[in-house]
């Protein structure tokens, strides 16, 4: 079918949006004039400062620039992609050619295509993500090493710094296609973040912390950050072993995080069609307690992901991804979908802002409430099988005895299946670590296998 190049779906752009829409135009009206039947384009201009310190000295400083180019061509059902850095008019005729010539030799994919073009989004908030801060690299050294000062200062234990570092940058981009849509997104980030080491020789112990936010107002001060990094360091000194068992699990917010991660992995078209996730077929399901709820929120005021359009075009909406425990939809881009015989769920290119509801206070409490167990401030490895479920994770954290902290752990190992352990969760805490765009806090699994040290006592 011929292409409708008409931008009849637009969000306003900026000055540099304006820009970027002129150049996304013109590789669209080059795709047409070279046969092909529908198109689509990203462009993105992306800058940033980062700066790393390590003890009281300067290790890096770099400032970065990159823009790209993408472009899928379609011919029928007969799609290739191709992309360039440099935006000059003989680049961008270079990479449609590419692009183009590719797609004449591909197998035809019955589930190739645009989203449908009555799926595109008309309507375009802001959700105030654009925070553009002029940090210079002297600034950004000096937050860096306030961070550093204040976590070695912080604790006579803490000896020798993995160093500090404070990041910003912004990002722009836009996605245009046949259909006569064009979106425009920008947004900003800033970030601080300290790692110290505590105690010697064979006993020392390392950790760290960080403050993330789409503006530099609403990020901790830096001095803050040390002394959280130097706190959770020197909690860390002086381990003990644990007799290996089931136990309950109580996964930090930071930590709690990663297990909706693990949700999201296997609900996800791509592996779906492949036939590669244990919760496959599982739509309509329960897979989780029945109190258990999780929302994508894509609309969100500074969300970390907000947006009015997927990566498609495609308008996005607040739906639930689990209801009372039950799987209530997968998680889908028009590929996947159409491969599943399903319709997009506006999450081509990933999710959006989740919202994991709550049931208990915060981690505090919900140790109040555990007899004999572990929580969890650090994961290492990637033990982890999608397809059949299969979790094994070396862990770190403390030993809850009678309700109480009793002592750090670190060398063990966390297993179990992913279908039991969803299925396990006792509580949901309040205490969200706001640094993400999953807004979860604690999570409390019921029972885990926990190895530790053969031969060990439990206190």
């Amino acid at each position: 079918m011929g292409m409708d190049m008409d931008i009849t779906k637009s969000a306003a752009p900026t000055a540099s949006g304006e820009h970027l829409s002129g150049l996304a135009q013109r590789v669209l009206d080059l795709c047409r004039q070279r046969g092909a039947s529908q198109a689509e384009v990203s462009l993105t201009e992306d800058s940033g400062l980062s700066v790393n310190v390590r003890m009281g000295e300067v290790e890096t400083v770099e400032r970065t620039r990159d823009r790209g180019v993408a472009v899928t061509v379609y011919f029928g059902q007969r799609k290739a992609s191709a992309s360039t850095a440099d935006i000059r008019e003989s680049s961008l005729e270079a990479t449609v050619d590419q692009a183009c010539a590719i797609a004449r030799y591909t197998e035809e994919d019955s589930a190739a295509g645009l989203a449908d073009a009555s799926l595109m989004a008309t309507e375009f908030p802001d959700f105030d993500l654009w925070h553009p801060w002029a940090v210079d690299a002297d600034e950004a050294i000096t937050i860096a090493l306030k961070a550093e000062a204040a976590g070695l200062e912080a604790d006579p234990r803490i000896g020798n710094s993995d160093g500090a570092s404070f990041s910003s940058g912004q990002s722009r981009a836009i996605y245009a296609n046949s259909h006569g849509f064009i979106g425009h997104e920008r947004s900003t980030h800033f970030s601080t973040s300290c790692s110290l080491i505590a105690g010697k020789g064979d006993g020392m112990q390392r950790d760290h912390w960080y403050s993330s936010d789409l503006s530099f107002d609403a990020l901790d001060s830096a001095a803050s950050i040390g002394r959280e990094a130097a706190r959770r360091a020197v909690a860390r000194l002086d381990p003990q072993p644990i007799i290996t068992g089931d136990y309950p699990v109580l996964f930090a917010p930071e930590m709690a995080r990663s297990l909706i991660g693990h949700l999201l992995g296997a609900v996800s078209g791509g592996a779906l069609y492949r036939r590669a996730s244990f919760l496959l077929d599982h739509a309509g399901k329960q897979v989780l307690p029945a109190w258990f709820n999780i929302i994508e929120r894509p609309h969100l005021r500074r969300g970390f992901r907000s947006a009015a359009f997927d990566a498609e075009g495609v308008a996005t909406r607040e739906q639930d991804l689990i209801r009372d425990g039950v799987l209530a939809r997968y998680i889908l881009g028009s590929y996947s979908a159409r491969k599943l015989g399903l319709v997009t769920t506006a999450n081509a290119g990933g999710i959006h802002n989740l919202d994991v509801p709550g049931n208990a206070e915060d981690a505090a409490s919900i140790v109040r409430g555990i007899n004999r167990g572990l929580l969890v401030t650090e994961l290492m490895g990637q033990g982890v099988n999608i397809l059949t479920g299969d979790y094994s994770r070396g862990a770190a954290g403390f030993w809850i005895e009678n309700g109480e902290i009793s002592h750090p752990v670190d060398e063990v190992t966390i297993a179990g299946s992913l279908r039991d352990i969803f299925m396990a969760i006792e509580a949901v805490g309040r205490d969200i670590d706001r640094r993400s765009h999953v807004a979860v806090g604690s999570i409390l699994v019921g029972r885990m296998m926990v190895a530790g040290e053969a031969g060990a006592s439990v206190a």
